[in-house]
């Protein structure tokens, strides 16, 4: 197989504008996880861990982008989100909060990082 390089282009929209589905791939898959974006067809990534699959998805919006603008054909918009701001307040147990918390401290992430790759993923186990 051969290698192609393409120029880097900035996307007309930023990665964080489009729906991106993380779900568990299976053992008969390779195990891991899988992410997708439904409003670009064909652009996915995977990696061991919720946090490396999401970076790697970054990485592989940005390829998608850079081929489809360097062959000058349209990035695809987003889909419209309805005013949401990407913020939310939840309340929790306070037994939960505290496992949430240890949990972060002991992977080295921020809490919202961890609540968010759960979120991520119970989405793409139901999405």
């Amino acid at each position: 197989m051969s290698e192609i390089n393409i120029p880097r282009h900035t996307p007309p929209y930023p990665f964080e504008a489009y729906t991106h589905l993380v779900r568990p791939l299976t053992e008969e898959e390779g195990g891991g996880f899988l992410i997708s974006f439904p409003e670009l067809a064909g652009c996915i990534s995977d990696g061991e861990t919720i946090e490396e699959t999401i970076a790697n998805g970054r990485d592989a919006f940005a390829a998608y982008a850079s081929a489809l603008i360097e062959q000058g054909l349209e990035v695809p918009a987003p889909a419209a989100n309805v005013d949401v701001s990407g913020k939310f307040v939840v309340r929790l147990p306070k037994s939960l909060h505290a496992q949430l918390a240890s949990r972060s401290k002991r992977e080295g992430v921020s809490l919202n990082t961890l609540v968010v790759s759960y979120v991520a993923a119970g989405v793409g186990q139901h999405g």
